[in-house]
């Protein structure tokens, strides 16, 4: 399927969504667990609609579950998100037992959670375990930051990079990798990562703070996002966007095609998206009976946000 441009009609559109292209399985090199919806934020862009009032977590015996999986199967990279999943009870045991293994862990940070009421040692801990740091901060200008984010998020998310940045992320000559990420405002694609990665750097060195890569990430039409773009009659036009900006060789590189994400009940999806979307329904302890090469991977109109334009993940672009 190559590109295509999208018509007017939301149904003529609606036609060309159900025809996203079948995606194949490769072996799961990643197990990316969502510890619950807790956050600290309460962010516009939100897929996963987290914020401080949400209850729901990842309980002890889907955590152990988690590593059975992980020792079985032989996976590599543990990938942490929420809500913040520094808030979690159970976040430093989980990150100790994922150290003993010697596994890569991906820590999704929104940064001013590390400002947050009993976190003043959390970087420090960070550091000492390696953790990588993927961290939000949708843009390098404080007023798009707080429009997206709340009042006030672009200085203290400042203030949690130089947290950071103390204790040796970001710096040249430093193992402590803390990438950023950037979610576009509205209904635009990400431009290119290394030309905007170039603005960012120069611009939060102003600031006194330092990173190594910016991530590129497409807001997906779902949830939180979807629900403002459907208040404000943009969803039609943002799913044509999508549609008309589809590249095949992104089929290629999808994140769904090595990656299990596991839900806070231990529901196996995969992604974040189709968990978000609760296309899935497998539990991990059936999957421990089973491989995930048997799974199919479900796709829908959603799945243009990842294959539009130069592509999109959880590790970014997936062209450069």
């Amino acid at each position: 399927m190559g590109s295509s441009s999208g018509g007017s009609a939301f149904g003529k559109t609606q036609d060309k969504w159900a025809e996203f292209p079948p995606v194949a399985r490769n072996s799961t090199k990643t197990m990316q667990i969502n510890l619950g919806y807790r956050c600290n934020q309460s962010c516009s862009h939100c897929h996963v609609d987290a914020g401080p009032n949400r209850t729901e977590e990842m309980q002890s015996e889907t955590i152990d579950l988690v590593f059975e999986y992980i020792d079985q199967w032989g996976i590599r990279t543990l990938d942490l998100t929420g809500g913040a999943p520094e808030l979690h009870p159970l976040f430093k045991q989980t990150v100790r037992r994922a150290r003993q293994r010697d596994l890569h862990i991906i820590d999704r940070c929104n940064l001013t959670v590390l400002l947050e009421e009993g976190q003043e040692a959390s970087a420090n801990f960070l550091a000492k375990n390696e953790v990588h740091i993927i961290a939000s901060l949708p843009c390098y200008s404080p007023e798009n930051v707080d429009t997206q984010r709340g009042k006030g998020v672009y200085l203290r998310s400042i203030e949690g990079m130089m947290k950071l940045n103390k204790q040796g992320y970001g710096r040249d000559g430093s193992s402590l990798s803390l990438d950023l990420v950037y979610n576009p405002q509205g209904i635009d694609l990400p431009p290119d990562s290394k030309m905007l990665e170039c603005d960012y750097k120069r611009e939060l060195a102003h600031q006194g703070v330092f990173f190594n890569q910016l991530l590129t990430m497409v807001n997906m039409p779902i949830k939180r996002f979807k629900h403002s773009l459907k208040r404000d009659g943009l969803l039609d036009g943002y799913m044509e966007k999508l549609v008309s900006n589809f590249d095949s060789r992104n089929l290629e590189r999808l994140m769904c095609r090595d990656l299990l994400s596991i839900d806070y009940r231990g529901y196996v999806y995969d992604c974040d998206f189709n968990q978000m979307l609760g296309l899935g329904g497998v539990h991990l302890r059936d999957l421990l009976l089973g491989s995930a090469s048997d799974m199919e991977i479900k796709v829908g109109a959603h799945c243009y946000g990842c294959a539009a334009g130069r592509g999109s993940s959880c590790g970014g672009a997936l062209q450069s």
